[in-house]
């Protein structure tokens, strides 16, 4: 497996972590040794994802930028959004979604890297987005104050909740039966089929990631050394640890066999690993951690299935494309609950936000790492004509 994260200075960095077997009364050794950096981006970076092939990495400059991590080359970037990269998630290995501070979500076929839908989410910017584990459903946060439900099969807007504050993190639980939206120092634990409040967990400062353990346990970390295990039907906080000197950025975690880890990045530069217990009232123990010497923003973990165990993520399972046309109708509900207008889509062929398109959006192919600085300068040139 491989650790990436982008840091300030705009720089990815990649460790392999080499697992050595148990010797005879100690554990299992892992170390992260230095694979690669990379300097692509013209600023800061502020998100990355990977499948089983690709690693994306999104920045401040406005563009994605994609590593083929079988090969170890870039493969080119994609120059579709007008604003900071907010958010990539994959599902599979054929879809890329991306948001940005342009108020646009995009879906992007992860092989041909074309753009197979691209939607004016957001009347602000897009500041996180979650796809449920069945791959029909997504839910996306804003700045214009709305957490908004997608529908994935068909393309369109499903629902959009007024929440009266600004989130800036959405996440789905494991089993896609609860959400949390993030506003500040506080979470809200959302049922999915009330679609309401079922409580709400109050961090000590601002939160900066979360990710969920379990199905009723989130890690959640903030702008703080320290990481806490909460959990969601009790909302009581299971415990705490020190993790980092400075405060923690990002944390992912994922299941192997033998193995529940925890991976955090932090602003002290440090990368590490934590082998998590049983019982979530214990602190998890330092497996390992690497240090990149710079001020590190967001991780990404890539798993190599052909040397790696494979981990116990939940299986993706493609969703097919509707073809037939909706009714356009408005239906208002109760409390902040408001089903969009649907409006019909252009006449040519319709696919859903996961379904293959032969008709790429305009500009929207992926540009050879050779190209890209030029590329950037005349899409700059083009916004200014117009």
């Amino acid at each position: 497996m491989e650790l990436v994260a982008g840091s300030y200075e705009q720089v990815l960095f990649g460790f392999t972590v080499h697992r050595e077997p148990a010797t005879s009364g100690d554990r299992e050794t892992w170390t992260p040794v230095a694979d690669f950096t990379h300097h692509a981006h013209t600023a800061s970076l502020s998100a990355v994802a990977a499948n089983a092939r690709f690693v994306v990495t999104g920045s401040k400059d406005e563009t994605i930028h994609i590593y083929d991590m079988k090969k170890k080359i870039e493969h080119g970037a994609l120059v579709h959004h007008s604003g900071t990269i907010t958010c990539l998630k994959f599902y599979g290995s054929r879809h890329l979604v991306s948001g940005a501070e342009d108020g646009l979500i995009c879906v992007w076929d992860a092989r041909k890297w074309e753009c197979l839908k691209s939607i004016k989410a957001h009347k602000g910017h897009v500041t996180f987005l979650s796809i449920h584990p069945s791959g029909k459903l997504a839910l996306s946060v804003g700045t214009d104050k709305t957490l908004r439900t997608w529908n994935l099969i068909e393309g369109r807007s499903a629902f959009i909740k007024n929440i009266k504050q600004n989130a800036h993190i959405v996440e789905w639980s494991p089993s896609g039966e609860k959400y949390i939206v993030v506003v500040l120092n506080k979470v809200d634990v959302y049922q999915l089929d009330t679609a309401a409040v079922s409580g709400t967990i109050t961090n000590g400062k601002r939160i900066s990631a979360v990710t969920f353990l379990s199905d009723s346990v989130l890690a959640v970390a903030g702008d703080e050394e320290v990481v806490r295990f909460f959990d969601c039907d009790s909302l009581v906080c299971l415990c705490e640890f020190k993790a980092h000197e400075n405060r923690v950025k990002d944390i992912f975690s994922f299941e192997i066999p033998h193995h529940h880890v925890l991976v955090t990045a932090s602003n002290d530069g440090f990368i590490k690993m934590w082998t998590l217990k049983q019982d979530k009232k214990e602190p998890p123990s330092l497996l390992c951690e690497a240090n990149t010497g710079a001020r590190l923003t967001c991780l990404g973990v890539w798993f190599d299935r052909t040397t790696d165990e494979k981990a116990s993520l939940p299986p993706a399972t493609e969703p097919s494309p509707v073809n037939k046309e909706q009714p356009k109708k408005i239906k208002k509900e109760s409390g902040d609950m408001i089903q969009e207008e649907e409006t019909p889509g252009p006449k040519s062929k319709k696919s859903g936000l996961t379904g293959d398109s032969k008709e790429p959006t305009k500009g929207t192919s992926p540009v050879p790492a050779k190209k890209r600085k030029r590329t950037g300068v005349l899409e700059k040139k083009k916004k200014k004509k117009m």
